[in-house]
């Protein structure tokens, strides 16, 4: 069997929504697609979009989830290519205070957002 796939959305579980919605905004651009909430409000899911692929970011809030998130070892991340001034945009992301790690050998950095998942930035043209 030749299976023939896409991408089509990447899933995290989020503490704060509106938190993580500013975040996402203002940190890379990304605005809301479209929102499934629960009939009995148990849960909201909220998926990002870029404008200009199709894929998305499912945010997932749980009503009766009572603690921020454990990554723990986790070493998963997602991985977004910007457009514009990469040293410009950088300093942003210091001034935000979201960088975490900076790789200046491989020309790379990650912010992390509220829940403490790791965002790889990379410039769009290498």
């Amino acid at each position: 069997m030749n299976i023939t796939s896409r991408f089509d959305h990447y899933n995290i579980n989020v503490f704060d929504l509106d938190r993580s919605l500013a975040f996402y905004r203002d940190a890379l651009g990304l605005t809301e697609v479209r929102r499934k909430v629960a009939e009995d409000g148990s849960f909201i899911l909220v998926y990002l979009g870029d404008g200009v692929t199709g894929f998305s970011l499912e945010l997932t809030w749980l009503r009766d989830w009572d603690r921020p998130y454990n990554m723990g070892d986790n070493e998963q991340h997602l991985c977004v290519r910007v457009q514009g001034n990469y040293d410009s945009i950088r300093a942003y992301h210091k001034e935000m205070g979201c960088v975490c790690y900076e790789n200046h050998d491989m020309g790379l950095y990650f912010i992390n957002d509220p829940d403490g998942y790791w965002i790889e930035i990379l410039p769009l043209q290498n």
